[in-house]
C-alpha cells in the first residue's frame, strides 16, 4: 500500500488533481491525501489519516488512482553514441539551454527520497528536516533558514551533497560533468557479462521547461511538479566547479510526470544518450586533462584522494 498514488477527484461544485503520499509506519500505514482544484484560485485540501494493517477489512467502489511504479524500465528511447559522437553533439547545442545529469545505469530518473521507499513529503518537511537541521547546525558556521525558500533549498542542497535522502535530482550545466559521474563508478575492468553496458546521459531543456511551466520552490504541500531550481552556495563548496543546479519534486516517478507533460504540451523536453561503459578509462583522462576530476569537483580531502586513487592505481 506504501507509495504515491496520482488521479483526479470529482466533487459538488470542484473537481481536480489528487495525490495520495502512504508511509509504512511499522504497525499501521499513515500519509496525506493532497486535492487540488482546476480553478487555481480555489484553495486545496490536505488530510492526514492512519490506518491498521490487514485486520480492519472494508469494501468501497471508486475510481482507482494510478500507483507511480518508477522501478520499472525507463520508457524513453535512447540514442547510443560513441564518445566522439557525443563531444561533436554537444558542441552544437545552444549555450547553457540544457541541464545534464549523468548515471552509471539506465535507472528511471527517481530522487533519494523516493527510492527510500517513502512518501509523505509533508512529515519530511517538518519532522526529518527539523530534526537534520537541528543535527547539522551544530557542524555549520551558518544557521540556516528555512522560513527563507533560497536558504532552505540551500540546506536540502548541502545535505544531499553529504548523503541524505532529498527530494531533489542534481543536474548540471556540463555535460561532461555529467559524463564524469556517469563513468565515475564504473568498474576500471568490466567484467564480460557488463563489457557490452552503457552509461547515461540526460539531456533536458531547462529553458523550454521554464518557460512553458511555473517552477516551485517547495516540495508539499503543493501541487505535482518538477521545478529546476537554483540554490545558494552556502556551506557547499561543491555547487560551483560542478556547476550544479536542482530539480526539486514532489513526484516518485520522475519521467512519467515528464512524459505526461510532453504528451499534453506537444513538445520534447528530455532526451537520453548512452554511451559505452568500457570506454571509461579512455573518457576519465580526457575529462582530466579538461580539469574535471575528482578533487576538482569535491573541494576536500575526500575528492583529492579520489582523485590520486584514479591516477595512480589503474
Amino acid at each position: 500500500m506504501r507509495g504515491q498514488w496520482l488521479g483526479r477527484f470529482q466533487a459538488t461544485g470542484w473537481s481536480g488533481s489528487a495525490t495520495v503520499e502512504v508511509d509504512d509506519l511499522g504497525k499501521t500505514f499513515g500519509g496525506r491525501v493532497y486535492l487540488f482544484s482546476n480553478d487555481t484560485s480555489m484553495p486545496s485540501a490536505i488530510a492526514y489519516f492512519e490506518a491498521p494493517k490487514g485486520d480492519n477489512p472494508a469494501r468501497a467502489v471508486a475510481q482507482i488512482l494510478h500507483k507511480s511504479n518508477a522501478e520499472r524500465a525507463s520508457e524513453y528511447a535512447e540514442t547510443p553514441m560513441e564518445w566522439g559522437q557525443f563531444k561533436a553533439h554537444v558542441a552544437g547545442l545552444e549555450f547553457r539551454r540544457f541541464v545534464f545529469r549523468g548515471q552509471a545505469k539506465r535507472w528511471r530518473l527517481r530522487t533519494h527520497f523516493h527510492r527510500t521507499g517513502r512518501a509523505d513529503l509533508w512529515k519530511y518537511n517538518n519532522e526529518d528536516m527539523t530534526l537534520l537541521h537541528r543535527h547539522l547546525s551544530a557542524r555549520t558556521r551558518h544557521t540556516f533558514n528555512r522560513r527563507d525558500s533560497d536558504e532552505n533549498g540551500a540546506f536540502l542542497h548541502l545535505a544531499q551533497h553529504h548523503g541524505f535522502p532529498t527530494p531533489l535530482l542534481d543536474w548540471t550545466y556540463s555535460p561532461y560533468v555529467a559524463a564524469f559521474f556517469a563513468y565515475q563508478k564504473v568498474p576500471k575492468e568490466l567484467s564480460p557479462v557488463d563489457a557490452g553496458s552503457r552509461v547515461r546521459i540526460f539531456q533536458f531543456d531547462r529553458e523550454k521547461w521554464t518557460n512553458d511551466l511555473i517552477q516551485i520552490p517547495k516540495a508539499a504541500p503543493a501541487r505535482p511538479h518538477f521545478s529546476l531550481l537554483e540554490f545558494i552556495a552556502i556551506e557547499n563548496e561543491r555547487m560551483i566547479p560542478q556547476q550544479a543546479l536542482s530539480g526539486l519534486t514532489n513526484v516518485d516517478d520522475v519521467e512519467d510526470y515528464i512524459r505526461s507533460v510532453e504528451r499534453s504540451n506537444g513538445t520534447r523536453y528530455l532526451s537520453v544518450i548512452d554511451l559505452p561503459a568500457a570506454d571509461r578509462t579512455m573518457v576519465m583522462q580526457e575529462l582530466s586533462t579538461m580539469g574535471i576530476t575528482a578533487g576538482a569537483l569535491f573541494p576536500g580531502l575526500d575528492g583529492a584522494c579520489e582523485e590520486l586513487r584514479e591516477r595512480l592505481f589503474p
